[in-house]
């Protein structure tokens, strides 16, 4: 029997690793070996769910952060507090550029940023993918239409719990909606990448619907 030895690594470049191996592997071999690998991806994915991270919750305070962001392909520094300084923002998290749900959300995003302009809301999405990555998105998938940062530390994923429980340094796919005055109004988690702009734009158009000419903020 034929003994594939792999270094410890990442469970994503450990299926990168396990695939280009198996290829020259009997067909016998490789057949058991995809059997034990989807068994493992099912108990890995059955703890992801039972160790989900608790979101920030509607009602906390977002945290502020800096951070080195791109918009139509130009680098600049997001500055969430001047960003909130203008109205209310969404704050959401993905896992990584040019994978296929991130791909599908981003865009998603873009058709909607008309929406979100007529509620003065600023998108920012956020990654631990390297800036030089983000320009590229941000002209593809993003189409130019809002800005997304580079978060290679993972601290901005860190202060806001959004990080992917099964691979460290990954952040999960989490939108936060944030009122003018830092307060969290919408929390929405899911690896769909479907509903996160309806989740957060029906947010802010309800804390615009709840606001006063007297109270903007």
């Amino acid at each position: 029997m034929q003994t594939i030895r792999l270094a410890p690594c990442s469970p994503s470049t450990l299926l990168e690793s396990i695939c280009s191996k198996s290829a020259r592997l009997p067909s016998s071999t490789t057949n058991r070996l995809l059997h034990t690998l989807t068994f493992c991806l099912l108990i890995a994915s059955s703890v992801w769910l039972s160790t989900a991270q608790a979101q920030l919750a509607v009602g906390s305070k977002a945290p502020n952060f800096k951070a080195p962001a791109a918009l139509a392909g130009v680098e600049f520094e997001f500055d969430l507090q001047a960003a909130l300084d203008k109205g209310p923002a969404v704050v959401y998290f993905y896992p990584k550029a040019f994978t296929s749900g991130c791909t599908i959300e981003a865009q998603l995003f873009a058709q909607a940023m008309d929406d979100f302009k007529a509620l003065n809301t600023t998108v920012i999405g956020i990654s631990g993918d390297n800036i030089e990555t983000l320009q590229k998105f941000s002209e593809g998938p993003c189409g130019g239409k809002f800005a997304v940062a580079a978060d290679t530390d993972g601290e901005i994923i860190k202060a806001y719990d959004a990080g992917f429980a099964i691979i460290p340094g990954m952040a999960d796919r989490i939108s936060y909606a944030v009122a003018p005055n830092g307060t969290i109004i919408e929390t929405y988690e899911s690896m769909s990448p479907h509903q996160h702009v309806a989740q957060t734009l029906a947010a802010v158009r309800a804390w615009h619907a709840s606001q006063t000419p007297d109270a903007a903020k």
